[in-house]
This record gives structure tokens, sequence and C-alpha cells, in this order.
């Protein structure tokens, strides 16, 4: 499949909302959540009113039918309004999704690798949120990501970036 990398706009808005539902983790053989769970404030955050000055994210798009295919952004949290992953102010959370049909396919590596270099620029690390029983953490791990926090199940990771000046 030839993939485009694009930045995200504020028009995206109703496709990261898509990529939300598709970022939440199901166990196999366990029921999927109802669609209304972005709505859950704890959730919407990573995505309502999407746009802001530190918002930053990009949509691999197929080529061949010019649909988008899966995304990643990231959005800075505060300690008042804290994301499952958050580490503090100064760290923005990664989000990820990829539409089942697309997965296994090497998108997730791409799409990271480019948010990691872009990231890069103005930050000094990212952190997410991942289930421990979720394949996706191998991926996290392989691209530099380390386990500094868990709760139950799920597990806190970041990455230290080196800050590449434009």
């Amino acid at each position: 499949m030839r993939l485009l990398i694009r930045p995200l706009k504020r028009a995206d808005e109703p496709f990261l909302w898509e990529m939300l539902y598709h970022a939440l983790y199901v166990p196999e053989g366990h029921e999927p959540f109802p669609r209304g769970i972005v709505n859950d404030p704890e959730i919407a955050g990573y995505v309502l009113g999407w746009g802001r000055a530190n918002d930053l994210g990009f949509a691999a798009v197929d080529e061949t039918t010019q649909k988008a295919v899966g995304a990643v952004w990231i959005r800075l949290f505060t300690t008042e309004n804290q994301g499952y992953g958050y580490v503090d102010d100064d760290t923005p959370e990664l989000s990820i999704a990829i539409l089942p049909d697309y997965r296994k396919q090497g998108l997730g590596t791409r799409l990271l690798n480019h948010m990691i270099a872009e990231a890069a620029k103005q930050h000094s690390g990212l952190s997410l949120s991942v289930s421990s029983d979720n394949p996706a953490k191998r991926l996290y791990q392989r691209l530099g990501f380390e386990i500094i926090a868990q709760d139950g199940s799920s597990l806190t990771m970041m990455k230290r970036l080196e800050r590449k000046e434009e």
C-alpha cells in the first residue's frame, strides 16, 4: 500500500473522534466498547477542541483510495486535567490508531517514527498509556518507550527525545 502522511488540521476533528474510538484497546474475545464511550470526559479530552496551540498530529492516507486509515496525535495535559498517561505539564501524551483492516502492515511504526521526529523539534519527551496485555506495547518498547509507572493493568510509558531544532 502506498501511504501518505499528512498533518492533521482542525477540520480533521471528526476523523480524530473515529480514531479515538479505535485507539481504545479491546482484548481479543471481549465485546467492543459502546461508541458513546468517547464522550466520557476523561476520554473526550484527547480530541475535544482539536487544533489547540500545542496540538500536533498526522493522518495516514491510503494514496490509492485517498482514505485516511490511521492517525497519531499528541496533546499536552495539565496537573488539573490529566490524561491516562500524564507525566507532567510539559510532556505531551501520544495517541495512535489504525483502522482494523489496515493493522499489522507497518503503518503504526511509520506513524510513530514520523511523530517522534516531528515532536523532537518541540518537546523533550512523549508519554502514553497502554494496557499491559496490549500487543502495541511491544511496538512502543521497540521504538524506545520505557515503562515508568503501573496502575493495575495500565502502564504509563515515556520516550525521551533529543531536541532537534529546525
